[in-house]
């Protein structure tokens, strides 16, 4: 389903919320924005377009499921869709020079440095391997971004090798485009494999249009087209993240776009830093990743990615626990499918893990802090935990599952039925 086809669904569903009164994009359409899909079309006079993907029952509607069914969905889908090129694009309605100013770029909250393009997805190819990622883009000219690339991921690892043969790296970076493949670029997935598995969640082909610097790119509203610089670097920061408070200012690599292409009456996408639509993309995500990974060493049931966690920090692992060593293998195996996780609780499969009420009973009535609670220290985590130092930190996994032996001491009393 396109962009605006989603939108169009969810419009005609009573879904979205329509703005139509005049907004400035500094400050006052994060001030007004809500927990729910949300267009504005008067933003200095342009559409922007929030939390398209803000919930769970959204993201199912997008991906075709129900939302019980997505974790099943995301964990059997491969990374083999057709790719197919196409010679044009409705993007290329309009060309022209770069003027970032003219996009209603927002501003969000009154401690940012910057404007900061947040839906943003960077493509970008070298010596025949591309990748495609959402970054956060800091707007520093008219034709000039600086991109917070984070140390060892894929778009990094492309820019240091562009740099060390003093080359700039060829990107892209679109905006507006289907939520599925949002949702699928946002996935874990092999190296160079983020088109093929946006095609496979969508059930067919993905379409995709070559530019000039040859960076391909699927349809949506609008694409800047450009280059990381090899060498240059600006402050980035400060910004709020997925925890809602501000990461640090950093020296990141400067972006130049060299042309703009958009649809007639472009919508812009934005994310709310810390919103629900940024927590969904970043988070969920995850789940398949650690039920696969779990799922090697015990009968794994279900995935959560918590809202009190940020969907990035805390996850819940439902078992069907067959001994009582599996809820520490499920420990050390969630955490290596994520590497950022500070917090990971392992339940049974009575406890319901969309339910925060359910979880804490667990951790109440089926822990022994001495025996249960599982502490790792001065390991590697996410430089978004305030707690961190340099993204160094403790992570601790809790075992809230039954003692298989006396078992009948911590089973659910059953309502009768009359």
């Amino acid at each position: 389903m396109s962009f605006r086809g989603f939108i169009e669904q969810i419009r005609s569903e009573g879904k979205l919320t329509e703005i139509t009164k005049p907004l400035s994009p500094v400050y006052e359409v994060s001030s007004n924005a809500g927990k729910g899909p949300e267009l504005y079309t008067n933003v200095n006079g342009s559409k922007v377009v929030m939390n398209l993907l803000s919930s769970r029952e959204l993201l199912a509607e997008a991906l075709g499921v129900t939302p019980d069914k997505i974790i099943e969905h995301l964990s059997s889908c491969p990374a083999d869709g057709e790719i197919k090129l196409v010679k044009d694009s409705p993007l290329r309605e309009v060309i022209e020079n770069p003027d970032l100013y003219r996009l209603p770029i927002l501003t969000h909250f009154e401690g940012d440095g910057a404007p900061y393009i947040t839906a943003g997805v960077v493509v970008s190819e070298f010596d025949g391997m591309m990748n495609a990622s959402i970054h956060r883009l800091r707007v520093i000219g008219k034709d000039r971004l600086a991109v917070r690339l984070v140390e060892f991921r894929h778009t990094y690892n492309l820019h240091k090798k562009a740099s060390e043969k003093g080359e700039p790296l060829p990107i892209a970076i679109v905006i507006g485009i289907d939520p599925v493949t949002l949702f699928a670029i946002s996935t874990r997935v092999p190296e160079g494999k983020e088109y093929n598995h946006a095609a496979s969640l969508g059930g067919e082909p993905l379409e995709v249009i070559k530019l000039e610097n040859g960076i391909k790119v699927p349809h949506a509203e609008i694409v800047l087209e450009g280059y990381i610089h090899p060498t240059e670097l600006v402050d980035e920061g400060p910004f709020v993240d997925i925890s809602g408070t501000y990461d640090l200012v950093r020296k990141q690599p400067v972006i130049y776009i060299t042309k703009i292409l958009h649809r007639r009456d472009p919508i812009y996408h934005a994310l709310l830093p810390a919103g629900n639509e940024h927590n969904i993309l970043m988070g969920i995500p995850y789940e398949p990743l650690i039920f696969k990974e779990v799922g090697k060493v015990a009968e794994v049931k279900n995935v959560v990615m918590t809202a009190g966690g940020c969907y990035y920090f805390h996850a819940a692992v439902q078992i069907l626990k067959a001994n009582d060593e599996e809820p520490k293998k499920a420990i050390d195996a969630t955490f290596a499918a994520h590497k950022s996780l500070k917090h990971v609780v392992i339940v049974d499969d009575d406890i319901n893990i969309f339910d925060p009420n359910d979880i804490e009973f667990a951790i109440a009535t089926r822990v022994k802090g001495d025996e249960d609670i599982y502490i790792y220290p001065n390991v590697r985590g996410s430089t978004l935990d305030p707690r961190s130092e340099n993204g160094i930190g403790t992570k601790i996994g809790i075992d809230a599952t039954m003692d298989l032996s006396r078992k009948w001491k911590f089973e659910r009393v059953k309502r009768p039925k009359v």
